[in-house]
This record gives structure tokens, C-alpha cells and sequence, in this order.
């Protein structure tokens, strides 16, 4: 978006009008806190994504946590690339030639800017996982970004299950549930339906050597995440509010990724 659009949708948003919306909408000093964000959504700020970031530190305090979902879907293996594909003759070099995973080097790929301005925040920390690791800041950051390992991206061994187990609470700044990273660990809770696997592969590190890896994880989809949100909305656990310009939405982690379990357990295994 232009900053003519952003303009257009209203403003001008600064760090102490964000962190107020972000207060009214139910972020608490002290909390661990997962974001998933647009700025684009949010209007005109002033300063941009560094004011987002700032504003998003102010509400919940010098003992709160914040949280980022910091994926690379470029640093995975290319046959599996759809948007776009590359063609089969590149693979190879792709394969040979992708430099390793480095937290701090490695950027984001459709995160959006909020994630990288965040994620070069003095003090934050990346998980280690190559494709999807999270960026956290502040008292759980180390424990929350520890030990993400390649099998388990999304699972219970994931930043995802340490946000579950520090009863975190996720906002929605200007996105809707299909952004919502929560909802890939209620798929690992589903039992009702044949979830499948998927081989995965990145250049990582290992004993200080770059190699190309390959390991196998469960599969995944995104396809019905709107209509669980939508779902979940219904049972008035979710909070909706302004946040600058944009649409937004404030909910404890553990009640939406147990009612989405729930629902997956329902619905995809009426499908399979």
C-alpha cells in the first residue's frame, strides 16, 4: 500500500495512540503476547513499523514478552515451491547453493515489515528452525525460542507450544484467523482425521558446517483457518476492536487452539 492509501484510511496513528487501542483491546503489562500484523492495515503511523513495535513494548511492559511468527518459506526445499514454482532444472543448484539458515542474517519472506523492523529490536531472539522460526523479546524470549527442532515446526516442541503452556494470548493487528500460526498447533492435536506427512528439506548449520537436510513433518493447511476464526468468534472469547485503522482482535491462545482442535476433529474428519 502507498502512503497516499494509508492516508486515506485514517490518521495520524503514533506509539502512544496504538498502545492505548492496544490496552482497550486487552493486552495487559506482563503478558506473552503472539502478533501477527499488516501495517498497511493500520493507517497512517507515525514512524512506521518502528512506532508499531514500540507501541506493542509499551503495552505490555519491561516484564511482558512479545512474540513473532519470523518464517522463510524460501529456505525449504524448491520442488515444493508453489507461489511460484521455480523450474526443475534449478533445483539442484537451488539445493547446493542456498546459503545456511542464519537467525540473524536469514530475512523473512511475507511476514511484513512490522516482523522485520521487530526482529532487529536490540535483544530479540530467533528460533533455529530454518522455515518457520518465531522472533520473541523480553522475560520468556530465550525459553519461548529454545530448541525449535525441523521435525516438529508447528508442534508441540514449537515457540507455538511455549506461548500454549505460559497462557499467551495472540492479536490480530488488521488480519484475520487465516494469518493465526495458533492453529497449526491445534492441528497437531487433531486425532480424528489422517493428517499425513511431508518431506522437508533446508540448508542448515550442523557442527558449524553448512549441509542440506532433510526431515519429515506433519502436513499442514491453512485452507478453513477463516472459518474457525469465524467459528470461534461466535462463543464470545474474542475480543474486536480499532488498533489505529484497522480491524483487530484479542483472544487467549489456549481457548482458541482448544476450541480450533475441536473444530478440526469435527470437521475434517466428517471430511476424510
Amino acid at each position: 500500500m502507498t502512503e497516499g492509501r494509508a492516508i486515506e484510511r485514517g490518521g495520524p496513528f503514533t506509539r502512544r495512540s496504538l498502545a492505548d487501542d492496544l490496552t482497550r483491546l486487552g493486552v495487559k503489562p506482563g503478558s506473552v503476547l503472539l502478533v501477527h500484523s499488516s501495517l498497511s492495515a493500520l493507517g497512517y503511523v507515525v514512524g512506521g513499523a518502528q512506532a508499531v513495535v514500540l507501541a506493542l513494548s509499551d503495552a505490555v511492559g519491561a516484564t511482558g514478552t512479545l512474540v513473532m511468527p519470523a518464517h522463510s518459506g524460501d529456505w525449504s526445499e524448491p520442488s515444493n515451491w508453489q507461489r511460484p514454482p521455480v523450474p526443475a532444472a534449478w533445483w539442484d543448484t537451488i539445493r547446493a547453493e542456498m546459503p545456511a539458515f542464519d537467525p540473524a542474517l536469514t530475512p523473512t519472506r511475507g511476514m511484513g515489515v512490522i516482523v522485520e523492523c521487530f526482529r532487529h529490536l536490540p535483544g530479540v531472539v530467533r528460533s533455529a528452525h530454518p522455515s518457520v522460526s518465531f522472533v520473541a523479546h523480553g522475560r520468556y524470549a530465550d525459553q519461548i525460542t529454545a530448541g525449535h527442532p525441523l521435525d516438529d515446526g508447528l508442534g508441540e516442541r514449537s515457540p507455538l507450544a511455549r506461548v500454549y503452556e505460559l497462557d499467551g494470548d495472540v492479536v490480530l493487528l488488521g488480519v484475520g484467523h487465516g494469518n493465526n500460526t495458533s492453529l497449526h498447533l491445534a492441528e497437531h492435536r487433531v486425532t480424528a482425521y489422517p493428517k499425513g506427512w511431508t518431506q522437508q528439506s533446508a540448508a542448515v548449520l550442523v557442527d558449524g558446517c553448512r549441509e542440506w537436510v532433510t526431515w519429515t513433518e506433519l502436513g499442514i493447511s491453512t485452507d478453513d483457518f477463516e472459518q474457525v476464526g469465524e467459528a470461534f468468534a461466535e462463543t464470545g472469547a474474542q475480543v474486536v476492536g480499532q488498533v489505529g485503522a484497522a480491524r483487530s482482535s484479542f483472544m487467549s491462545q489456549r481457548a482458541v487452539v482448544d476450541f480450533a482442535a475441536g473444530w478440526f476433529d469435527e470437521h475434517r474428519g466428517a471430511q476424510s
